[in-house]
Order: C-alpha cells, then sequence, then structure tokens
C-alpha cells in the first residue's frame, strides 16, 4: 500500500477556513481548524475555535475538554479548572488521558485538578 502523502497544515488550514467562510456553524470543521490551530502553535486562534464549538455544542463534553486544554495551554488556569470540571458534570470520563495529556501540564499539580481525578478514579 503506498505510503500517504505529508500533511501540509498551513494547506489545511486554507481549505478548512474557506469551508468554515461558507458554513460559520459548521461543528466539525471548526474542532479540526482548532486542532490545526493549536498544533501550529496558533494558541489564540485555537482557543477562538474551542469556544466556538463550545457555543455551538454546549452539551459536547469533549468540545469543553479541548477547550479547556485551549486555556491551560494559554496559561489561563483558573478558567482551564472551570471548563475541565464543565466536561466532567458533561460525562467526560478518560482519566488516564486526562493524567498524560501535555496540554494539561500546567494544571496537573493544582488542587482542583487532584480532586478532579480522585472523583473518577473509582469510576474508571
Amino acid at each position: 500500500m503506498p505510503k500517504p502523502p505529508p500533511s501540509d497544515p498551513e494547506f489545511e488550514i486554507t481549505f478548512f477556513e474557506s469551508i468554515l467562510r461558507r458554513s460559520p456553524s459548521y461543528a466539525r470543521v471548526v474542532e479540526i481548524l482548532g486542532g490545526l490551530y493549536t498544533r501550529q502553535g496558533r494558541l489564540a486562534d485555537g482557543l477562538r475555535m474551542d469556544r466556538k464549538l463550545v457555543r455551538l455544542q454546549p452539551g459536547n463534553a469533549t468540545a469543553h475538554y479541548n477547550l479547556a486544554c485551549s486555556l491551560a495551554l494559554c496559561r489561563r488556569r483558573s478558567a482551564a479548572l472551570d471548563m475541565l470540571q464543565r466536561a466532567v458534570e458533561l460525562g467526560y470520563r478518560d482519566v488516564d488521558w486526562m493524567q498524560q495529556d501535555p496540554d494539561l501540564e500546567a494544571l496537573k499539580h493544582h488542587p482542583k485538578f487532584l480532586a478532579l481525578i480522585e472523583q473518577l478514579e473509582p469510576q474508571s
């Protein structure tokens, strides 16, 4: 099987931005762009997309988790912890990933983060 061509993040960003201009409420595109922006170090743009996705899908636990990650990367610890709590309230349960996710590194020793982990561990 041939190897797929290497990805071109700037091409992908341009492509998905053009879709978003035509369909501003296309949640999957908002989600993809948030990830692409963040991976490219465009943290403010990633945060903007994650906020938009939460507005589009207020009951989506993963969207809230991703917003918590963006907030943590932007050094907004208190807001990140609040959003992480909301993600858990909405059903986010991947405690193993929460503990190893590099995006949450700034939160991992915070008492509120540790309490969330403790709250989830008996259920995992």
